[in-house]
């Protein structure tokens, strides 16, 4: 799922060299991805009123039903 993750992001940023998705297995039931990007693709990825990441999180659902597990997305600062 992590690179399926990348792979969308890469797509919608302006600096996809930028795009580290981290995957942090601490729950097992439901993993976290940790997506980082740079600061000026921070809107982009969010969108406006949190369209985008939503969007990105309702492809990650269906695709990871596939694989019969949940996973969590979230964006991080990259402080």
């Amino acid at each position: 799922m992590k690179e399926f993750v990348e792979k969308l992001v890469k797509e919608i940023v302006d600096r996809p060299e930028e795009v580290v998705v981290e995957e942090n297995l601490e729950n097992v039931r439901m993993p976290l991805l940790e997506l980082k990007v740079a600061k000026e693709d921070m809107g982009k990825v969010i969108g406006k009123r949190g369209k985008m990441i939503e969007a990105l999180r309702i492809l990650l659902a269906a695709a990871s039903k596939k694989h019969k597990k949940e996973y969590q997305l979230i964006v991080v600062d990259q402080d």
